[in-house]
């Protein structure tokens, strides 16, 4: 965590996002496609899968970044600043994983022409409308539990699926670059929580919205295994 030292106010948001990452954990481990990877059950097409089923979240990530940047007044600049950087910095993750999938065996054309799984069309969705909202700080809860998940779990969910399947050739550069990469992000957040939760009401929509992109991301892993049967 970095070692700032919060405002009050700041410190109390923390605190509340943290109890939704909690539950956001806790929740992710009863996902059937999760609990497989975790306890080392992942088959080779399940992986395939699970990358064809992100890939649209991962490649809409930075429009409603980008969007929510430009829905920024003058009186929140710095803010709408380090957003665009956020966004330029994710604008091409889609192309790893789309990497990770063709090294893995699948078609390049099958996960580029596949459509949205219906959390995926919920949690775009979501995102979109509140990015377009009048000075959409609430998002910061957003990109708390996506950063979060790259952070805290991309690493080690790579590593377990090296050690089922190898590690040569690299198919896990998109869980590892966001294992190595998203604590700086997580560390921007903190100072973005400080910047803009001045009220009660500010950190109440930044924590509703981080419970429903929590839930909304867990709908969207949820329906991998129905995607494939369906």
């Amino acid at each position: 965590m970095n070692d700032k030292v919060l405002t009050e106010q700041g410190q109390r948001c923390l605190q509340a996002l943290l109890r939704v990452w909690f539950d956001f954990e806790r929740d992710l481990g009863q996902v059937s496609i999760v609990q497989r990877l975790e306890q080392g059950r992942l088959s080779l097409e399940d992986y395939r899968q699970l990358l064809l089923n992100m890939r649209q979240q991962v490649i809409e990530g930075s429009r409603w970044i980008s969007r929510c940047a430009s829905s920024f007044d003058r009186d929140y600049a710095d803010v709408r600043s380090e957003v665009l950087r956020h966004a330029v910095d994710e604008h091409k993750d889609y192309e790893m994983l789309e990497h990770d999938y063709v090294t893995a065996g699948g078609v390049l054309s099958n996960i580029q022409d596949a459509s949205r799984n219906i959390g995926s069309e919920a949690l775009h969705g979501f995102l979109m409308y509140r990015a377009s909202q009048h000075n959409p700080t609430d998002l910061i809860g957003a990109m708390w539990i996506i950063e979060g998940l790259g952070n805290k779990m991309a690493a080690n969910w790579a590593q377990r699926i090296d050690e089922s399947f190898g590690e040569t050739p690299n198919h896990t550069s998109f869980m590892k670059y966001h294992g190595e990469n998203d604590e700086t992000h997580l560390e921007k957040l903190y100072e973005l929580i400080d910047r803009v939760c001045q009220t009660d009401t500010q950190c109440e929509l930044i924590i509703r919205t981080a419970s429903v992109v929590a839930r909304l991301y867990i709908l969207q892993l949820e329906e991998v295994d129905r995607a494939e049967t369906a």
